[in-house]
């Protein structure tokens, strides 16, 4: 099984996931899903009932890949393997999303003062007759936060387009004290297993 070009298409807006594909030499084109506007969401995001942080995440990734890879054809683009992944952060069971506002974001700091919670990031791969899907978790413990560092993390911008309410690649890495896991599935894009998905597909890698 071979892709049609050494090209895929990434359903997804985060800069970071760009970024991690380029560092290890994915060639890429932008393929992305509406989030909003008059006839809504191509994939909810929203918490179905009963669902647990990874069935969530993992459902997600899987429907954004899906959806993409339909999208391709009835767009009359060049045929290209899919990928798409979604990042939750999770304790005590419960998923923190993008905090909308400062105060959301001091509450969601506030839980992860001092403790240890869980980063989940699923990654979809569809090509032809290939679908393949892993979901990498990792542990993150916190430093206890004072008030002042929490007010002046969220005086930035760097909470509120992130699960959880900080980026593990920027100001927030200094509340970080240990991590078992992934850092790039943290950041959003699991390295390792994500080249096995691509290489998987058919994609020719090292």
């Amino acid at each position: 099984m071979k892709p049609v070009d050494k090209k895929i298409y990434l359903a997804s807006k985060s800069p970071r996931r760009r970024e991690l594909l380029r560092q290890i030499g994915i060639d890429f084109e932008l393929l992305l899903l509406r989030s909003d506007g008059p006839r809504g969401a191509d994939v909810t995001e929203e918490v179905l009932s009963g669902e647990t942080p990874a069935v969530y995440v993992a459902r997600v990734a899987r429907e954004k890949a899906a959806f993409a890879y339909d999208l391709q054809y009835r767009r009359h683009l060049t045929p290209r393997t899919v990928l798409s992944a979604d990042t939750t952060v999770t304790i005590d069971g419960e998923i923190l999303g993008k905090p909308a506002n400062p105060n959301e974001a001091k509450a969601m700091l506030r839980r992860l003062s001092g403790r240890t919670h869980q980063v989940l990031t699923s990654v979809a791969v569809h090509h032809a007759d290939f679908t393949g899907q892993v979901t990498q978790v990792s542990d993150v413990r916190f430093c206890v936060l004072s008030e002042a560092a929490i007010d002046a993390y969220c005086a930035t911008q760097e909470p509120y387009d992130k699960a959880g309410g900080y980026g593990i690649q920027g100001l927030a890495a200094r509340f970080i004290e240990h991590i078992e896991g992934s850092h790039s599935g943290i950041m959003g894009l699991p390295l390792f297993e994500t080249a096995e998905l691509l290489r998987q597909a058919g994609l020719p890698l090292p």
